[in-house]
């Protein structure tokens, strides 16, 4: 997979989210260069992650929509022979 690539103001506010989140959550304020590391570790190691279940989700949907389309189409052309 190819690497994630963010707009500077995605970044920029992404980074200030991880900031926020070590200084609230964890009780750890961390630095600008710290937390940009931590959206490349992410980003990279578990963005692909996230982004194969998504496909595999979107995949399971198509196939759901095409079954109820498959039958749809067998239901018309029953009507049709009737």
């Amino acid at each position: 997979m190819n690497q994630i690539e963010f707009s500077k103001e995605e970044k920029a506010e992404l980074i200030a989210r991880i900031q926020h989140y070590f200084d609230s959550q964890l009780d750890q304020p961390i630095g600008l260069l710290k937390a940009e590391l931590v959206l490349e570790f992410f980003a990279k190691e578990v963005g692909a992650v996230h982004y194969k279940k998504g496909l595999e989700d979107a995949q399971i949907a198509l196939a759901r929509r095409m079954d109820d389309f498959s039958e749809d189409v067998y239901q018309l052309q029953r009507r049709a022979t009737e």
